[in-house]
């Protein structure tokens, strides 16, 4: 399983300014930095967001022009050859029959297959048909609850029809570390090493898994220290993931 690390705001201070990029990086097209444009081509992997997430809470959405957002996407997508790239999964702003308008604009203009986000209420034959037409698909609804915890049992199967169709399918935002031993995703994509500089907390592999330590009260960590620290200890849990998980 590849676990790629997603978050923005610290690719300098946890990786590039060591020159370091042997890792699976995922970035949202809604927050990329200029400076993270022009070191793509540099990591082990590479997965593009749409960054629609962005905007399913926000009350201005109603106001967004989704074919121009569709066209910088796109111009985004060619200008840096980004091989692997999600659909605007907005199901519940614009409907499934204007995502899938979006999807095949997107596709036209980039002239390659983008990674389609199943929502459970596409249904199961929804599923069946995305990973009979695509090499690369996606389960969203983890991080927003829409697939409940009790739910996640149902995994396993949905990823087993994927692989019946030489088809993978991506946890988009599934980083439970008991799940990921369960359910046999072939990549999953977290931003809980940054979860130290949020809430104080410092992470470490322990050869099978991560652990987590959180501050004591009236404890500080030093926020770039921890950052760094971090992020070496899920590259190594990455480094284990993609071999025994």
């Amino acid at each position: 399983m590849k676990i790629f690390l997603a978050g923005s705001g610290w690719e300098k201070t946890c990786w590039a300014n060591d020159n370091f990029y042997n890792f699976n990086r995922l970035e949202s097209f809604a927050y990329i930095s200029k400076f993270e444009e022009t070191i793509l081509k540099k990591y082990k992997n590479f997965l593009l967001d749409s960054g629609a997430f962005t905007y399913l809470n926000n009350a201005n959405d109603n106001k967004i022009n989704w074919d121009d957002y569709i066209d910088k996407y796109a111009n985004f997508i060619n200008k840096h050859d980004i091989k692997y790239f999600f659909e605007l999964d907005i199901d519940n702003i614009v409907g499934l029959k204007e995502v899938e308008r979006l999807r095949h604009k997107l596709e036209k203009k980039t002239k390659k297959k983008s990674i389609p986000v199943w929502h459970k209420n596409r249904g199961l034959d929804y599923w069946k048909k995305m990973v009979s037409e695509y090499k690369y698909v996606a389960i969203g609804g983890i991080v927003t609850n829409e697939i409940k915890r009790k739910e996640y049992i149902f995994f396993n199967s949905l990823i087993k029809i994927a692989e019946n169709n030489n088809c993978n399918v991506h946890g988009l935002g599934f980083t439970n570390l008991k799940g990921l031993k369960k359910y046999k995703f072939y990549s999953v994509d977290s931003t809980s090493w940054l979860s130290g500089n949020r809430f104080g907390a410092v992470y470490w592999f322990n050869g099978i898994t991560m652990k987590k330590q959180n501050k004591k009260q009236g404890q500080r960590v030093l926020t770039n220290k921890t950052a760094k620290h971090n992020f070496k200890e899920w590259v190594k849990f990455n480094n284990y993931a993609e071999i025994n998980l």
